[in-house]
């Protein structure tokens, strides 16, 4: 018996990968985010699955389920959204399920800043404006951010950042950010990327928050600021340059 952590991906029911959705339909058992990962999904699962929707359930009550599958020899398909890397509470489990000697697997999904740049029609790294990209957050009720990784310590960087579960907390990124990038930085906020009811709002530092007052999202955005967002007139990297000595690629003479 195996619990198979599954990402789900972002939304659309058809972003989940190809060996996520033969696991769903190999799994007797399948434990889901119902508030957060589509119904859609769960048609991957065979006919007579015992579908299980975690969202009411303590972690206590979730592990109860996996010792439960455990002893009946049921392997366990674990549907996650997103990516299983980041925000998952998968570490939690794994912890858990490490102590009853059940093993487990791990199967990434497409994650939420993926799909918000696709949404977006953008690369968010451009050459010499900006080549990373940094995942982050800000404390909320289910935990607090440590007190290194602030935003203010990665606007000092100038990169791209990608800001998750912090729609509520706007005008303090709004606040944070705007002496490192500029007020007329772009940003963007991607509501429910890649879901049929998926809505862009565009502005700047200088006024996004009121483009949202305006028409307001929820907790599932994402937040995207970065000059990335705005390059146009950037120099071509050298990757596709007549001249450049590609490494697998031959050499004429």
């Amino acid at each position: 018996m195996t619990v198979h952590f599954i990402g789900a991906g972002p939304g659309a029911a058809d972003l989940i990968t190809v060996r996520g959705a033969r696991l769903l339909a190999s799994c007797p058992v399948c434990l889901y985010a119902g508030s957060i990962v589509p119904k859609e999904l769960l048609a991957h699962c065979p006919a007579d699955a015992r579908l299980v929707d975690t969202a009411p359930l303590s972690l206590d009550e979730i592990e109860l389920e996996y010792a439960a599958a455990h002893r009946a020899g049921h392997d366990v398909a674990r549907l996650h959204s997103g990516d299983l890397s980041v925000w998952s509470a998968v570490a939690e489990q794994i912890r858990r399920l490490e102590k009853l000697g059940i093993p487990y697997t791990m199967t990434p999904g497409v994650p939420s800043f993926a799909a918000a740049a696709a949404a977006l029609g953008r690369e968010l790294t451009i050459p010499e404006v900006a080549q990373s990209l940094v995942l982050t957050r800000v404390s909320g009720r289910a935990s607090k951010m440590p007190e290194r990784e602030r935003l203010s310590a990665f606007g000092a960087t100038g990169a791209t950042l990608a800001i998750h579960l912090a729609i509520h907390a706007l005008d303090q990124v709004v606040e944070e950010l705007t002496p490192f990038y500029g007020a007329d930085c772009p940003v963007a906020v991607v509501v429910r990327a890649s879901w049929p009811d998926e809505k862009i709002i565009r502005g700047t530092l200088a006024d996004i928050a009121g483009k949202l007052a305006a028409d307001p999202a929820e907790r599932t955005a994402l937040i995207l600021v970065g000059s990335s967002l705005g390059a146009q007139d950037f120099r071509e990297s050298s990757l596709y340059d007549a001249y450049y000595q590609r490494r697998f690629r031959g050499r004429e003479g």
